[in-house]
């Protein structure tokens, strides 16, 4: 809504065209009706890369979230959860980069999402995901990189 309400208020969009647009975002039930509903806008210059940092405790988010093209999320100590099942990716690829140290990490993705781990190393365990046997087309590609000392990663396909 944000984009579409900038690019309004710098005339690349006409009201009507603003409205309509707004209708087809806020009614969108896939990643790619959500992209379309953002499709020729002018790209975002602020904003693309995000850090979420804590020594110890918790990190969470969760809901309509906006996800940034790039999110790094650094923690010494305790636990994190990142759910995107619902979060506004705008975005056809996220990296999410991870500086963990102790603890556990969650990673809800959306039903249509790929996931790439290839550049995640871990020093204690492994990070548990299955790849989902049916592909939806159209989802985001989220690729997790960085660094887990200690603790486990678990990734899984949201199921709504």
């Amino acid at each position: 809504m944000q984009r579409l309400q900038e690019a309004y208020a710098e005339e690349h969009i006409s009201h009507e065209e603003m409205d309509e647009r707004l209708h087809q975002a806020l009614t969108a039930k896939t990643h790619s009706e959500l992209v379309q509903a953002l499709a020729s806008l002018p790209e975002e210059s602020v904003g693309t890369t995000s850090t979420i940092a804590a020594v110890s405790g918790r990190i969470q988010r969760r809901g309509a979230w906006r996800v940034p093209r790039t999110l790094k999320v650094e923690s010494a100590l305790g636990r994190v959860y990142l759910d995107l099942s619902r979060a506004v990716i705008e975005h056809p690829v996220v990296d999410i980069e991870l500086q963990l140290g102790t603890g556990r990490a969650k990673i809800t993705v959306p039903r249509d999402a790929i996931v790439d781990v290839e550049g995640l190393r871990t020093g204690w365990k492994d990070p548990l995901y299955r790849t989902r046997r049916r592909s939806h087309p159209g989802g985001p590609t989220i690729r997790i990189s960085g660094t887990m000392v200690m603790g486990r990663l678990k990734i899984r396909h949201a199921r709504r």
